[in-house]
């Protein structure tokens, strides 16, 4: 005796994503539409948004609302299904890295400056990294920021300590230039 046991054939209907990946995956596109609103609307420009989509990123610049820029994400979340997103994750993790990479510039340059008025020693490694700077105004600098350091706290006007660290941030840009 046999019973009626349904067969289940390997092409039902299971081969489109499920409403939860679906979900998932609009909300990543929302969350790269805030992403995209934190660029500048100068790095729109080269990603040739569609004009709806660039429409609607500046109204949500200006929505002050929490109810109304959540829906205005959510739109834009929308907008952004109509168009390919890679374009627009490289643009934002590019900036992203830009930011990352100016903000380790700029503490190199910090730690340059604290070596530069901590050792004498520093001040050759620094001409040896850097040969193309001008030597005497950097000792000058390092001179004129340890004497403000030195001086008592209400006397002090940080603009030497200020200067040293320009030139240094100066001095690194032009050897990654290079």
């Amino acid at each position: 005796m046999q019973e009626n046991i349904p067969e289940f054939e390997d092409d039902d209907d299971f081969d489109r994503p499920s409403k939860s990946q679906l979900k998932r995956d609009m909300t990543a596109l929302q969350k790269l539409g805030e992403e995209l609103l934190a660029l500048p609307e100068s790095r729109w420009e080269p990603l040739a948004l569609p004009e709806i989509l660039s429409d609607a990123l500046k109204a949500a610049k200006k929505i002050t609302n929490f109810e109304g820029k959540r829906r205005q994400m959510q739109y834009i979340g929308k907008l952004m299904r109509k168009i390919d997103p890679e374009p627009v994750r490289e643009a934002v993790a590019a900036f992203k890295l830009g930011h990352a990479q100016d903000s380790l510039r700029l503490h190199q340059s910090e730690r340059w400056r604290e070596r530069l008025l901590s050792s004498d020693d520093a001040l050759q490694e620094f001409l040896a990294e850097h040969a193309d700077v001008d030597i005497q105004q950097l000792r000058n600098l390092v001179r004129a920021a340890r004497k403000d350091a030195s001086g008592a706290p209400e006397k002090r006007n940080g603009r030497a300590f200020r200067e040293l660290f320009q030139f240094i941030k100066a001095s690194e840009a032009v050897a990654d230039n290079e």
